[in-house]
């Protein structure tokens, strides 16, 4: 009895797993279908899409609009394809998220490890900021950018970032580093290590799960943004987004849906791949600081 017991057990969770998949994977079907939907008109001729079923393959596969939106789509009232903007966009996001992850993680050593008066009050001001809205602060910090010469340009976009996203990464290294053993640091600063060297020695190399998850955090945040660019970039530095809004804006007579499709893939095409090569350690990061203890 015992034994037969044990077999419908198996055989039950095996039936509730097997539908526990099936459920998962029909939602993950859902939800990559938009991206698919691009995808697959990306590689059709203009005529399939305008004149056939935007669901069905294509029956002539092609990369011409592909290349088109890389280097020959007009954009406002130039034809100078997504190209240039894409590299606004990297140029603007690498130092962003380099610059806002490495602050925040010196901002969460000091608010853990180097406690000072209204040091509690400081970070809760920090953790408001990441609460206000973006339209709240465009005026004030056009008026900023202006002041500083920054206006309409890529560094200018880099210190809208870094301001906006060091909230966030100060409270994932604070999480991080608050049950980060004190003793360690107690150690290093009797045997004559300074602030950076600690930071640097110890901290540091055992940072690897938060920094991904700031990396990732920030990199998606500020590669997908468009208000900011629509916003405080002119021609020349526009990103990607932007880019993007505008080849879709500025077709003339006929939509070209093929080329439209395949500038959207460009956009996503980055933040797919992070995720695809480092999501996995996104949520281990983000749990790593709360089982260390």
């Amino acid at each position: 009895m015992a034994i037969a017991s044990s077999d419908t057990a198996i055989r039950t969770g095996r039936v509730a797993r097997f539908f526990l998949y099936l459920v998962l994977i029909l939602f993950a079907l859902f939800y990559l279908l938009p991206f698919g939907v691009m995808l697959v008109n990306s590689v059709k001729p203009l005529a399939e899409i305008t004149g056939g079923n935007m669901l069905s393959l294509p029956d002539v596969w092609t990369l011409e609009p592909w290349f088109k939106a890389w280097s020959s789509a007009q954009i406002g009232v130039e034809a100078t394809g997504l190209s240039p903007y894409f590299w606004n966009s990297i140029k603007m996001v690498v130092p962003a998220v380099a610059i806002s992850t490495i602050l925040g993680a010196l901002n969460g050593y000091v608010l853990t490890k180097w406690r000072f008066k209204y040091d509690t009050l400081i970070f809760g001001m920090m953790l408001f900021a990441c609460f206000i809205p973006f339209q709240i602060v465009l005026i004030p910090m056009a008026r900023i950018l202006g002041l500083t010469g920054l206006a309409g340009s890529t560094p200018g976009l880099v210190l809208v970032h870094v301001v906006f996203g060091l909230g966030f990464t100060t409270l994932y290294f604070k999480n991080y580093y608050q049950v980060f053993p004190t003793e360690l640091i107690r150690a290093a600063q009797i045997d004559g290590a300074g602030f950076f060297r600690i930071f640097q020695r110890i901290l540091l190399p055992s940072s690897g799960p938060i920094i991904v998850v700031s990396v990732i955090w920030q990199f998606t945040n500020i590669w997908n943004d468009f208000l900011f660019g629509a916003s405080f970039a002119d021609l020349d530095s526009q990103p990607m987004t932007v880019a993007l809004n505008n080849l879709v804006q500025s077709s003339h007579g006929v939509k070209e849906y093929n080329v439209h499709f395949a500038g959207a893939v460009f956009a996503a095409l980055p933040t797919l791949l992070v995720y695809i090569v480092a999501g996995r350690y996104f949520v281990r990061g983000l749990m790593a600081g709360s089982v260390k203890g």
